[in-house]
């Protein structure tokens, strides 16, 4: 590509785009953000958040979701220190954290940007100790049938961290899974 045809790739209706609810432009896996996303421009996607959330204001506990996505967006990007800001601001209250290990994932993803590994082996760790809730005992999916969910949350996307270690966040991100 061009850097022309970078460009032309990476627009979007910027009022068409704030114009969307909450669901459809961050919980639509094929609208919103994600279609920069998907077509290569993860740093106009990462503005477009940004934007968006100025636009709309605060959004209460989807800002934690929104701050979070923006962060990923940059830290796919390279921009670590503004994703480690926006990771911090995604933490959600000890108190409704406790059972669920965001934060401890919130921990471990800033501690791989940082280039901790002491650090992200510990909250690996703590997050592979927690109990698992007795609200997924009996987990459904949107269509009401029972559904599988992987635990601890998140803990693949760490571990990922830890076996790739030294590449790029977008690299370790998606670090394979090795097959036995």
């Amino acid at each position: 590509l061009s850097p022309a045809d970078g460009a032309t790739q990476c627009q979007y209706d910027r009022s068409a785009m704030l114009a969307l609810d909450l669901a459809a432009f961050d919980q639509d896996m094929n609208g919103g953000w994600r279609t920069l996303e998907a077509k290569g421009c993860a740093k106009e996607a990462a503005d477009l958040i940004q934007v968006w959330r100025q636009a709309h204001g605060s959004m209460g506990p989807a800002d934690t979701l929104l701050s979070w996505h923006e962060g990923q967006l940059r830290a796919d990007v390279g921009q670590y220190a503004d994703a480690i800001r926006l990771f911090q601001t995604g933490r959600h209250p000890a108190a409704d954290d406790a059972k669920w290990g965001w934060n401890l994932y919130v921990d471990g993803s800033i501690a791989f940007l940082r280039g901790d590994r002491r650090k992200l082996e510990a909250a690996r760790a703590n997050l592979s100790a927690l109990p698992r809730p007795a609200e997924l005992k009996d987990a459904v999916g949107p269509d009401g049938k029972p559904r599988a969910v992987r635990w601890p949350m998140n803990i693949r996307v760490l571990d990922g961290f830890l076996r790739c270690w030294g590449q790029s966040y977008k690299a370790a991100y998606r670090c394979p899974v090795p097959t036995p």
